[in-house]
């Protein structure tokens, strides 16, 4: 896997312009961090990225063939699974101890059997980034991935999710920088 090259970006909503002429390169194996304020493209970005929209102009080059996990801004969890059969949806190949062990790093083993429904919404969160991180994905979109995470919870969030990219190629949309400096990320500003 290569590079991801994003040339010229165009996204609009009707006479809303969001992306207009957007560059940006992804290094392979690489983490990125993308900051923005509130309403600059971050999200659009993402979705373009995964193919959720089309541009309106420009390119992305190097994604064809590549097997994507995401992190939305919402968990998008199945709430009447459990944190491991969500997460079994997308690595299925995956036994229930594995996922309880990396359940267990993120120190919610105890409700690893419970409807994710009866989850906080911290918990709720770290199921869902488990479930990209666990993937067998070459790219991970992580858009603010550590929201609803108390400091200290965070932290040890922020380890395993670097332990976890483990050399893939990564873009991770924060409103804090700090998040992404944490993972050693190469800064992307919009």
């Amino acid at each position: 896997m290569g590079d991801i090259v994003i040339r010229g970006l165009c996204k609009r909503y009707g006479e809303k312009r969001v992306l207009d002429g957007f560059d940006m390169t992804l290094p392979a194996g690489k983490i990125a961090g993308l900051t923005a304020p509130s309403g600059a493209g971050k999200t659009t970005l993402l979705r373009l990225i995964a193919g959720l929209e089309a541009p309106d102009a420009g390119t992305i080059v190097g994604i064809d063939g590549l097997r994507l996990g995401v992190v939305f801004q919402e968990d998008r969890l199945l709430d009447w699974l459990d944190a491991v059969e969500n997460i079994r949806l997308v690595a299925p190949e995956l036994g229930r101890e594995a996922v309880v062990r990396e359940l267990d790093r993120f120190g919610i083993a105890d409700s690893a059997a419970q409807p994710v429904a009866e989850l906080s919404g911290g918990m709720r969160r770290r199921v869902a980034l488990l479930r990209a991180l666990m993937s067998p994905a070459d790219l991970l979109l992580l858009d603010e991935p550590f929201n609803g995470l108390d400091p200290a919870t965070k932290g040890a969030v922020i380890r395993e999710t670097l332990r976890l990219i483990d050399g893939r190629t990564a873009l991770v949309i924060s409103h804090d920088p700090r998040e992404a400096e944490a993972l050693g990320a190469v800064m992307i500003t919009m």
